[in-house]
């Protein structure tokens, strides 16, 4: 795997809580996964988006709604 150096900037405030949510793991590893699991989220808005543009708004009842 090719590693890639990014150098981020928080407040003091978030930089204490990204501390403190890593725990023990290393923070370059607890930031990678958060950043990987915001570009998923994004990924699966994009989807319904798409959906939403060719088909309606995705309401309840459409979620609710599961073909066996």
């Amino acid at each position: 795997m090719t590693v890639a150096r990014l150098a981020v900037s928080f407040d003091a405030t978030l930089a204490k809580r990204v501390r403190a949510a890593a725990g023990n793991e290393p923070i370059s590893a607890w930031l990678a996964d958060a950043a990987g699991r915001k570009l998923r989220a994004d990924g699966l808005l994009e989807v319904v988006r798409e959906w939403e543009a060719e088909l309606g708004v995705l309401d309840a009842p459409k979620r609710r709604r599961r073909k066996p």
